[in-house]
C-alpha cells in the first residue's frame, strides 16, 4: 500500500506519466524566465519546485538525477530539466521540459543581440559594457574558486590542472587537454585498483564524444550556417564542467582560429549571458545572431543544446551502472580538473581585454569584495557594473 501511495505521488521509479505536459511546460517556462544566478541556482530552484512544492520526486530521486547530469557533457541545469521531464512524462516530457526551459532565455538573448547589432556602436551602450566587462571577469574568478575546491581533490588532480594550464598556454587543442586529463586520472585509478572491475575500460566509453570533431578547429574557416551549427554541436557534445568552460572553446576557435569574433564581442556575449536568465549556454544564441542574424541564433542554439537531449535520453538506463564505476568517476575527475585549467587560461586572456585602466580595476576590486564577502546574486553585480559604466561616461 505504501509503495502504491508513493507511486501516486510520483515517488516511484520506472516509466511513469503522472504529470501533464501542460504542467511541465508551465513550470519550466516560468523557471526559464526567472532562473538567474547560474546552474547551482537553477538546480536549487528546481529542487524547491519539484521536490518541496509539487512532490513529484523524492530528495533521493532528485539527487540521483543530479548525479547523472555530472556524468555526461552539457549544461547541468538544462539536463536536469530534461531528466525531470522524462521521469514525469516520458519522451514527450523530455522534449517539453527541456525546450520550455531553454526557450525564454533564447528569446530574451535574441532581443539583446538585436539591440546590440543595431545599437552596439552607440556610446551609451559601449559605456554600459565598459562597466560590465570587469564585473564578468570577477564572476568567472569566483566560479573558478568554487569549482577549484571541488575539482582539485588530490595532488594528482592538482598536477593535472597545472599541466593543463601550461599545455593550453602553449597551444595544445583544448579537446586534447580534456581527453588527456581524463585518461591519465583513469589510468592511475586502474593501476591503483587491487581488483579488476568487470567494466573498467568499458566505462571509458563516455570519453568517445571528445574524439568527435577534433579536427574542426585546426584551420581558418569561412563563415556559414552549417559550420556554425557543427561548431556548437561539437561544443555541446564535449563540454564538461561549468558553462564558463564554453568561453575557452569559443575563444579558441571563433576568435583565435577562425576570426569570426573579436575579443570584445566575446566579452559582450558573456555579459549578455550573465544579465539574462536561463542557461549560460544561450551565449551561443547571442553569438549566432551577431554572426548570422535570427537564423544564426536558432542554428547555434539548436546545435549547442541538441547533444544534451540525446545524452539524457541515452544515459538514463545506464546511470546506476556508470555511477558505480570507479574508473568512470576517475575519468570525469580528470576532465573536470582540465576544464578548470581551460577556464583559468581564458579568464586571464579575457581579463587583459576587460581590465584596461584604473576605473575598471576599481570596478573589479569592488565587485570582488561584494561577491566574495556577501554572496550577492551575480545578476545584480552585472546590473550595477552596467549602471556604473553608464554614469561614469556622463
Amino acid at each position: 500500500m505504501k509503495n502504491r501511495a508513493n507511486k501516486r505521488k510520483g515517488f516511484g521509479h520506472g516509466k511513469q506519466s503522472h504529470t501533464s505536459l501542460r504542467e511541465l511546460a508551465t513550470l519550466f517556462l516560468k523557471l526559464g524566465t526567472i532562473a538567474f544566478g547560474g546552474p547551482a541556482a537553477h538546480i536549487a530552484m528546481m529542487e524547491d519546485e519539484v521536490v518541496r512544492r509539487r512532490r513529484w520526486l523524492t530528495h533521493e530521486e532528485f539527487l540521483d538525477l543530479l548525479g547523472a547530469t555530472n556524468l555526461i557533457p552539457g549544461p547541468n541545469s538544462t539536463e536536469m530539466a530534461i531528466h525531470i521531464g522524462h521521469r514525469r512524462a516520458g519522451w514527450k516530457g523530455l522534449l517539453v521540459a527541456g525546450t520550455c526551459f531553454i526557450l525564454p532565455a533564447m528569446l530574451i538573448v535574441m532581443g539583446f543581440a538585436w539591440a546590440y547589432v543595431r545599437y552596439g556602436s552607440v556610446p551609451q551602450v559601449k559605456s554600459v559594457l565598459y562597466g560590465v566587462k570587469p564585473v564578468i571577469i570577477v564572476i568567472v574568478l569566483q566560479a573558478l574558486w568554487s569549482l577549484g575546491r571541488a575539482a582539485l581533490k588530490t595532488k594528482l588532480l592538482a598536477g593535472i590542472g597545472i599541466a593543463a594550464v601550461i599545455l593550453t598556454f602553449v597551444g595544445l587543442h583544448e579537446l586534447l587537454v580534456l581527453l588527456g586529463g581524463g585518461l591519465i586520472v583513469a589510468a592511475a585509478q586502474l593501476i591503483g585498483q587491487t581488483k579488476k572491475g568487470h567494466n573498467s575500460f568499458g566505462s571509458l566509453i563516455s570519453a568517445s564524444p571528445l574524439i568527435v570533431f577534433l579536427q574542426s578547429g585546426t584551420a581558418t574557416a569561412s563563415f556559414s550556417l552549417a559550420m556554425l551549427f557543427l561548431f556548437f554541436l561539437k561544443v555541446g557534445a564535449v563540454l564538461y564542467g561549468s558553462g564558463y568552460v564554453l568561453l575557452a572553446f569559443i575563444r579558441a576557435d571563433l576568435v583565435d582560429r577562425w576570426h569570426w569574433l573579436t575579443e570584445s564581442q566575446l566579452l559582450d556575449a558573456v555579459a549578455v549571458g550573465q544579465v539574462t536568465p536561463g542557461p549560460v549556454f544561450t551565449t551561443a544564441t547571442f553569438i549566432g545572431y551577431v554572426l548570422g542574424g535570427a537564423k544564426g541564433a536558432v542554428v547555434a542554439t539548436v546545435g549547442i543544446f541538441l547533444p544534451a537531449f540525446v545524452f539524457v535520453a541515452a544515459s538514463g538506463p545506464l546511470v546506476p551502472r556508470i555511477r558505480r564505476s570507479p574508473t568512470a568517476g576517475a575519468f570525469l575527475d580528470g576532465v573536470n580538473a582540465s576544464a578548470l585549467a581551460l577556464m583559468v587560461v581564458v579568464t586571464y586572456q579575457l581579463g587583459r581585454a576587460a581590465i584596461i585602466d584604473w576605473t575598471t580595476i576599481a570596478l573589479a576590486v569592488l565587485s570582488g569584495a561584494i561577491l566574495f564577502g556577501f554572496r550577492v546574486n551575480s545578476a545584480w553585480l552585472v546590473l550595477g557594473g552596467g549602471i556604473a559604466g553608464w554614469l561614469l561616461s556622463r
